[in-house]
């Protein structure tokens, strides 16, 4: 069987964006997106992808002429999703390491509108010892692409027709905003001038967004079969679910130069997207967190098992609907609606997503994606929410038990394991003292140590079972 190569483009459009990254969610998420732009409306526009890191996979993005598969899976609106589709809108690759003329040749391009990236959370940052010589690149992604925006700039003589839309998918808070600090620090340090910091905070747009979407990757286990469905061998086969969510904070005409949310893709414009975050990380990424322990505990090794069993599944919607639902609003929506969607995403049959690789860094993931949740039902409501103390509960046991087993910070293994002798009350207590788990101490919160002591008691005289036939 042959492999992908150019001789499968069926298309060729003008390059209006330049995209930093070249992984499985971008190529998975922004790429279809552009596939459909260019198939359902006149966006007309192709990707340059730069590998923002020195090894990366643009090495077999070249071998393939920029072409790849998606494979697109899961339940929507309770209909069966499997569409693998054929991404062609990506028309250069470049190893700024290595095609340094290349790379600054792309700013010379009239038609560019549009920068995306993900080069991971610890991407964007700012380095006071990154000062490139002439012909260098610099080391971060926010210096190389001040050294982009300044050859643009120089190129085209400051025209402010020529200013460009930076939209970064990098899955922290505020990324447009750190993004253009970066890039603010980057001009001061290397001295590039006034005239282009005004050309960079007059034309340019920075957007903070929000992306959502489960992207397992190469699937390694289904290539076969799938390498027979296209005909074709693909080493680039990227496979994800269905459900997809891209929120943007940015100034309307950046709307006009990727209008997503024209074709019915759930993209969403708004004024601020700060709601939009905490209901994602608080229903989405706090269930997974909380579901995580009782799944364990129970017996149990995935996602969709936990959310199809009877008694793990009717504890995990109580969770979801009757206690984090309760802590959201956002105006002119309902937050169920999106509960809703993210129960049909864990049952999707497609994506074995396993508990034991959810479990990474509980202790933090709870800080941040729980916690603030139990603070605020007990604020809103003048009580706890009994059923997530509970899986808190159920993360002390896992910690306790599964000391060898769990990924975590060593001085938080090492705290759990000095514990295992301590009696219930003392170590629960230990537990919601210890500042450097929360950045507080939570024995201060009223209810919370007496509650938390009797669940964390029934976990350990009963069955699991027992104790979720008996919440």
């Amino acid at each position: 069987m042959k492999k992908l190569s150019t001789t499968e483009r069926i298309t060729q459009h003008p390059i209006k964006v330049i995209q930093f990254g070249e992984g499985n969610f971008l190529r998975a998420f922004v790429e279809w997106m552009i596939e459909l732009l260019n198939e359902k409306s006149d966006f007309n526009g192709s990707v340059a992808i730069v590998q923002p890191l020195q090894n990366g996979l643009i090495h077999l993005l070249k071998e393939q002429g920029g072409l790849y598969h998606h494979v697109r899976q899961g339940i929507e609106n309770g209909e069966t999703i499997d569409e693998v589709k054929l991404i062609q809108c990506v028309s250069e690759v470049i190893n700024p390491f290595e095609e340094q003329a290349a790379y600054f040749a792309l700013a010379e391009i009239p038609s560019v509108q549009l920068i995306f990236s993900n080069t991971t959370e610890a991407g964007i940052v700012h380095e006071a010892t990154d000062r490139p010589e002439a012909g260098q690149m610099a080391n971060t992604f926010p210096g190389k692409l001040t050294q982009l925006l300044k050859h643009r700039y120089d190129h085209f003589q400051g025209d402010k027709g020529k200013g460009v839309a930076m939209i970064p998918c990098e899955l922290i808070e505020q990324n447009g905003t750190k993004l253009k600090k970066c890039i603010a620090q980057y001009i001061d340090l290397w001295n590039l001038g006034e005239g282009f910091k005004t050309w960079v905070n007059e034309t340019c747009a920075f957007a903070n967004t929000l992306v959502d979407r489960i992207v397992p990757g190469y699937p390694k286990d289904e290539i076969e079969v799938i390498t027979e469905r296209i005909g074709i061998k693909d080493q680039l086969v990227v496979k994800s679910e269905s459900f997809h969510l891209f929120v943007i904070e940015a100034p309307e005409f950046v709307q006009e130069l990727f209008p997503a949310h024209r074709l019915g893709l759930n993209v969403k414009y708004v004024k601020d997207i700060t709601p939009y975050r905490t209901q994602k990380v608080r229903i989405l990424n706090g269930a997974h967190t909380s579901m995580v322990p009782i799944g364990l505990l129970y017996g149990l090794e995935t996602v969709s098992e936990t959310i199809d069993d009877t008694e793990t599944g009717k504890l995990i919607r109580e969770i979801i609907f009757d206690e984090i639902v309760a802590t959201i609003q956002i105006p002119g929506e309902d937050p169920k609606e999106f509960a809703d969607q993210v129960i049909s995403r864990f049952r999707n049959p497609f994506i074995r997503h396993e508990l034991i690789s959810i479990s990474l860094n509980s202790i933090a993931k709870f800080k941040v994606r729980v916690l603030p949740t139990i603070l605020d039902y007990l604020r809103i409501k003048g009580h706890l929410p009994n059923k997530l103390i509970f899986a808190l509960a159920c993360l002390i046991h896992l910690y306790l038990r599964d000391t060898d087993r769990l990924k975590d910070d060593e001085t938080y293994l090492n705290f759990f394991e000095s514990l295992k002798s301590d009696e219930p009350e003392t170590l629960v207590n230990k537990v919601l003292a210890n500042s450097s788990l929360w950045d507080q101490d939570l024995t201060a919160v009223d209810g919370l140590s007496d509650l938390l002591t009797t669940h964390f008691k029934a976990i350990a005289s009963e069955q699991m079972k027992e104790v979720l036939l008996n919440m």
